[in-house]
Protein backbone atom coordinates (compact mmCIF):
# COMPACT_ATOMS: atom_id res chain seq x y z
CA UNK A 1 0.00 0.00 0.00
CA UNK A 2 2.41 2.40 0.85
CA UNK A 3 4.31 1.79 -2.89
CA UNK A 4 1.20 2.64 -4.15
CA UNK A 5 0.93 6.00 -2.36
CA UNK A 6 4.34 6.87 -3.11
CA UNK A 7 3.93 5.80 -7.09
CA UNK A 8 1.23 7.81 -6.95
CA UNK A 9 2.49 11.33 -5.32
CA UNK A 10 5.70 10.85 -7.81
CA UNK A 11 3.53 10.84 -10.94
CA UNK A 12 1.32 13.65 -9.19
CA UNK A 13 4.31 15.21 -8.79
CA UNK A 14 5.27 14.60 -12.18
CA UNK A 15 1.79 16.58 -13.70
CA UNK A 16 2.10 19.22 -11.21
CA UNK A 17 3.99 22.71 -11.03
CA UNK A 18 4.56 24.30 -7.71
CA UNK A 19 4.04 28.13 -6.67
CA UNK A 20 7.72 28.95 -7.09
CA UNK A 21 7.82 27.20 -10.72
CA UNK A 22 5.01 28.62 -11.92
CA UNK A 23 6.27 32.28 -10.82
CA UNK A 24 9.88 31.67 -12.47
CA UNK A 25 8.42 30.45 -15.58
CA UNK A 26 6.65 33.88 -16.40
CA UNK A 27 8.76 35.86 -14.75
CA UNK A 28 11.91 34.63 -16.88
CA UNK A 29 9.46 33.15 -19.71
CA UNK A 30 8.56 37.09 -20.38
CA UNK A 31 12.07 38.09 -20.11
CA UNK A 32 13.12 35.49 -22.72
CA UNK A 33 10.70 36.55 -25.22
CA UNK A 34 11.41 40.66 -25.17
CA UNK A 35 14.93 40.03 -25.26
CA UNK A 36 14.17 37.35 -28.67
CA UNK A 37 11.84 39.89 -29.73
CA UNK A 38 14.89 41.99 -28.85
CA UNK A 39 17.24 40.35 -31.07
CA UNK A 40 15.01 40.89 -34.34
CA UNK A 41 13.50 44.16 -33.93
CA UNK A 42 16.86 45.70 -32.60
CA UNK A 43 18.59 47.91 -35.55
CA UNK A 44 22.16 47.53 -34.20
CA UNK A 45 23.67 44.04 -34.53
CA UNK A 46 25.39 44.48 -31.38
CA UNK A 47 22.54 45.45 -29.47
CA UNK A 48 20.57 42.08 -31.01
CA UNK A 49 23.64 40.10 -30.07
CA UNK A 50 23.45 40.72 -26.26
CA UNK A 51 19.73 40.87 -25.99
CA UNK A 52 20.54 36.79 -28.32
CA UNK A 53 22.87 36.54 -25.07
CA UNK A 54 20.05 37.23 -22.44
CA UNK A 55 17.96 35.00 -23.85
CA UNK A 56 20.54 32.62 -23.87
CA UNK A 57 21.40 32.79 -20.26
CA UNK A 58 17.02 32.38 -19.27
CA UNK A 59 17.15 29.48 -20.80
CA UNK A 60 20.23 27.92 -19.20
CA UNK A 61 18.10 28.74 -15.70
CA UNK A 62 15.08 27.06 -17.25
CA UNK A 63 17.53 23.53 -17.60
CA UNK A 64 19.10 23.91 -14.69
CA UNK A 65 15.34 24.70 -12.84
CA UNK A 66 14.43 21.26 -15.00
CA UNK A 67 17.04 18.86 -13.64
CA UNK A 68 18.67 18.89 -16.52
CA UNK A 69 22.19 20.26 -15.06
CA UNK A 70 24.87 19.34 -18.09
CA UNK A 71 23.13 21.06 -20.71
CA UNK A 72 22.26 23.96 -18.61
CA UNK A 73 25.81 24.47 -18.26
CA UNK A 74 26.70 23.75 -21.58
CA UNK A 75 23.97 26.34 -22.67
CA UNK A 76 26.05 28.64 -20.26
CA UNK A 77 29.48 27.78 -21.30
CA UNK A 78 29.14 26.80 -25.14
CA UNK A 79 26.23 28.93 -26.46
CA UNK A 80 26.52 32.20 -24.29
CA UNK A 81 30.39 32.13 -24.29
CA UNK A 82 31.53 30.79 -26.87
CA UNK A 83 28.94 31.08 -29.84
CA UNK A 84 27.64 34.74 -28.83
CA UNK A 85 31.87 35.47 -29.04
CA UNK A 86 31.55 34.20 -32.75
CA UNK A 87 28.91 36.31 -33.06
CA UNK A 88 30.46 39.30 -31.83
CA UNK A 89 33.92 38.41 -33.51
CA UNK A 90 31.94 38.11 -36.77
CA UNK A 91 29.92 41.72 -36.00
CA UNK A 92 33.33 43.34 -35.27
CA UNK A 93 35.08 41.67 -38.28
CA UNK A 94 32.56 42.80 -40.61
CA UNK A 95 32.26 46.25 -39.16
CA UNK A 96 28.05 46.63 -39.20
CA UNK A 97 27.41 50.45 -37.83
CA UNK A 98 24.12 52.19 -37.58
CA UNK A 99 25.19 53.94 -40.73
CA UNK A 100 24.66 51.26 -43.01
CA UNK A 101 21.87 50.93 -45.55
CA UNK A 102 18.92 48.67 -43.89
CA UNK A 103 17.43 48.74 -47.49
CA UNK A 104 16.60 45.61 -49.00
CA UNK A 105 19.32 44.50 -51.50
CA UNK A 106 17.43 40.94 -52.32
CA UNK A 107 14.18 41.73 -53.45
CA UNK A 108 10.99 39.58 -51.23
CA UNK A 109 13.31 38.54 -48.38
CA UNK A 110 11.39 39.90 -46.11
CA UNK A 111 8.11 37.92 -47.77
CA UNK A 112 10.33 34.87 -46.98
CA UNK A 113 11.49 35.88 -43.67
CA UNK A 114 7.29 36.02 -42.83
CA UNK A 115 6.94 32.63 -44.51
CA UNK A 116 9.46 31.02 -42.60
CA UNK A 117 8.22 32.69 -39.42
CA UNK A 118 5.03 31.68 -39.85
CA UNK A 119 6.08 27.70 -40.93
CA UNK A 120 8.10 28.21 -37.45
CA UNK A 121 5.31 29.88 -35.64
CA UNK A 122 2.44 26.90 -36.59
CA UNK A 123 4.87 23.27 -35.73
CA UNK A 124 5.99 25.36 -32.74
CA UNK A 125 2.23 25.54 -31.52
CA UNK A 126 1.78 22.18 -32.92
CA UNK A 127 4.30 20.83 -30.98
CA UNK A 128 3.04 22.48 -27.64
CA UNK A 129 -0.08 21.40 -28.77
CA UNK A 130 1.04 17.90 -28.75
CA UNK A 131 3.10 17.91 -25.49
CA UNK A 132 -0.17 19.28 -23.57
CA UNK A 133 -2.40 16.83 -24.50
CA UNK A 134 -0.11 13.58 -24.80
CA UNK A 135 1.26 11.72 -21.53
CA UNK A 136 5.43 12.36 -20.83
CA UNK A 137 8.04 9.96 -19.06
CA UNK A 138 9.57 12.93 -17.33
CA UNK A 139 13.23 13.00 -16.88
CA UNK A 140 13.22 10.06 -14.91
CA UNK A 141 12.75 7.74 -17.55
CA UNK A 142 15.12 10.44 -19.71
CA UNK A 143 17.79 10.43 -17.45
CA UNK A 144 17.85 6.55 -16.54
CA UNK A 145 21.48 6.46 -17.35
CA UNK A 146 22.72 9.57 -16.19
CA UNK A 147 22.06 12.89 -17.69
CA UNK A 148 24.98 13.31 -20.16
CA UNK A 149 24.52 9.57 -21.20
CA UNK A 150 20.85 9.94 -22.13
CA UNK A 151 21.91 13.48 -23.69
CA UNK A 152 24.42 12.20 -25.79
CA UNK A 153 22.40 9.07 -26.91
CA UNK A 154 19.78 11.73 -28.22
CA UNK A 155 22.57 13.72 -29.98
CA UNK A 156 24.26 11.60 -31.98
CA UNK A 157 21.29 9.17 -32.54
CA UNK A 158 17.96 10.45 -33.30
CA UNK A 159 19.59 13.94 -33.38
CA UNK A 160 22.74 13.33 -35.33
CA UNK A 161 21.58 15.46 -38.36
CA UNK A 162 20.32 18.46 -37.10
CA UNK A 163 23.64 18.16 -34.73
CA UNK A 164 25.58 18.07 -37.92
CA UNK A 165 23.49 20.75 -40.11
CA UNK A 166 24.00 23.18 -36.98
CA UNK A 167 27.77 22.58 -37.04
CA UNK A 168 28.05 23.15 -40.58
CA UNK A 169 26.26 26.40 -40.30
CA UNK A 170 28.46 28.00 -37.68
CA UNK A 171 31.60 26.93 -39.90
CA UNK A 172 29.71 28.53 -42.58
CA UNK A 173 29.13 31.79 -40.71
CA UNK A 174 32.88 32.06 -39.87
CA UNK A 175 34.00 31.61 -43.33
CA UNK A 176 31.82 33.35 -44.68
CA UNK A 177 32.51 36.59 -42.51
CA UNK A 178 36.12 36.19 -43.35
CA UNK A 179 34.95 36.03 -47.10
CA UNK A 180 33.37 39.45 -46.09
CA UNK A 181 35.98 41.32 -44.75
CA UNK A 182 38.39 40.10 -47.36
CA UNK A 183 40.10 42.77 -49.63
CA UNK A 184 42.55 42.44 -52.61
CA UNK A 185 45.27 44.47 -52.50
CA UNK A 186 45.22 47.23 -55.29
CA UNK A 187 49.25 48.23 -54.55
CA UNK A 188 52.15 46.67 -53.95
CA UNK A 189 53.01 46.54 -50.25
CA UNK A 190 55.77 49.28 -49.38
CA UNK A 191 59.00 47.96 -47.45
CA UNK A 192 60.12 49.67 -44.21
CA UNK A 193 62.93 51.55 -46.04
CA UNK A 194 60.33 52.86 -49.13
CA UNK A 195 58.16 53.95 -46.33
CA UNK A 196 60.94 55.92 -44.27
CA UNK A 197 62.13 57.37 -47.49
CA UNK A 198 59.05 58.72 -47.84
CA UNK A 199 58.77 60.25 -44.44
CA UNK A 200 61.88 61.69 -45.19
CA UNK A 201 60.64 63.29 -48.33
CA UNK A 202 57.24 64.68 -47.17
CA UNK A 203 59.40 66.07 -44.40
CA UNK A 204 57.32 64.65 -41.39
CA UNK A 205 58.39 63.92 -37.68
CA UNK A 206 61.28 61.71 -38.26
CA UNK A 207 62.40 61.01 -34.15
CA UNK A 208 60.17 59.40 -32.08
CA UNK A 209 57.57 61.94 -31.06
CA UNK A 210 57.80 63.94 -27.60
CA UNK A 211 56.41 62.31 -24.24
CA UNK A 212 53.06 64.18 -22.78
CA UNK A 213 52.99 65.94 -19.58
CA UNK A 214 54.31 68.63 -17.58
CA UNK A 215 58.47 67.32 -17.18
CA UNK A 216 58.33 66.61 -13.63
CA UNK A 217 54.82 67.47 -12.99
CA UNK A 218 52.32 65.35 -15.06
CA UNK A 219 52.63 62.48 -17.36
CA UNK A 220 49.41 62.13 -18.22
CA UNK A 221 48.65 61.54 -22.19
CA UNK A 222 45.99 64.17 -22.41
CA UNK A 223 48.23 66.91 -21.09
CA UNK A 224 50.26 68.18 -23.82
CA UNK A 225 53.83 68.71 -22.87
CA UNK A 226 55.60 72.22 -23.10
CA UNK A 227 58.54 73.79 -24.95
CA UNK A 228 61.35 75.32 -23.48
CA UNK A 229 59.75 78.34 -23.83
CA UNK A 230 56.64 77.52 -21.57
CA UNK A 231 54.31 76.96 -24.71
CA UNK A 232 52.27 73.62 -24.97
CA UNK A 233 53.57 71.23 -28.14
CA UNK A 234 50.91 69.61 -30.16
CA UNK A 235 53.31 66.53 -30.74
CA UNK A 236 52.79 65.30 -27.40
CA UNK A 237 49.43 64.67 -27.50
CA UNK A 238 47.54 62.26 -29.39
CA UNK A 239 45.48 63.39 -32.37
CA UNK A 240 42.13 61.23 -31.74
CA UNK A 241 42.27 62.75 -28.08
CA UNK A 242 42.46 66.64 -29.86
CA UNK A 243 40.03 65.56 -32.42
CA UNK A 244 37.82 64.42 -29.47
CA UNK A 245 38.46 67.64 -27.10
CA UNK A 246 40.02 65.61 -24.61
CA UNK A 247 42.98 67.74 -23.59
CA UNK A 248 42.99 69.33 -20.76
CA UNK A 249 45.00 73.02 -21.48
CA UNK A 250 46.79 73.50 -18.04
CA UNK A 251 49.64 75.96 -20.16
CA UNK A 252 48.56 79.19 -18.42
CA UNK A 253 48.49 77.13 -14.77
CA UNK A 254 52.18 75.62 -15.65
CA UNK A 255 53.12 78.97 -16.82
CA UNK A 256 52.49 80.13 -13.76
CA UNK A 257 54.40 77.23 -11.79
CA UNK A 258 57.13 77.95 -14.01
CA UNK A 259 56.94 81.52 -13.38
CA UNK A 260 57.48 81.02 -9.68
CA UNK A 261 59.65 78.47 -9.76
CA UNK A 262 62.02 80.46 -11.48
CA UNK A 263 61.27 83.53 -9.15
CA UNK A 264 62.39 81.46 -6.27
CA UNK A 265 65.32 80.14 -7.99
CA UNK A 266 66.47 83.97 -8.76
CA UNK A 267 65.92 84.64 -4.67
CA UNK A 268 67.60 81.90 -3.71
CA UNK A 269 70.40 82.18 -6.14
CA UNK A 270 70.57 86.05 -5.13
CA UNK A 271 71.20 84.75 -1.76
CA UNK A 272 73.69 82.48 -2.56
CA UNK A 273 75.44 85.20 -4.23
CA UNK A 274 75.40 87.78 -1.04
CA UNK A 275 76.53 84.90 1.42
CA UNK A 276 79.39 84.29 -1.07
CA UNK A 277 80.58 88.03 -1.28
CA UNK A 278 80.11 87.99 2.56
CA UNK A 279 82.75 85.33 3.42
CA UNK A 280 85.03 86.64 0.13
CA UNK A 281 85.42 90.26 2.92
Amino acid sequence: MSALASHAVTDLAAYTTSTGEAFQFWVLGTVAVIGALCTILMKKAVHSALCLAGTMIILAVFYLANGAYFLGIVQVVVYTGAIMMLFLFVVMLVGVTAADSLKETIKGQRWLAALCGLGFAVLLTAGIGNAAITEFNGLGAANAGGNVEGLAALIFTKYVFAFEITGALLITAAVGAMVLTHRERTERALTQREMAERRVREGKHLPPLPAPGVYARHNAVDIAGLLPDGTPSELTVMRTLRDRGQIRDVSSEALKDLAALEQRSAERLGRDNDREEEAAK
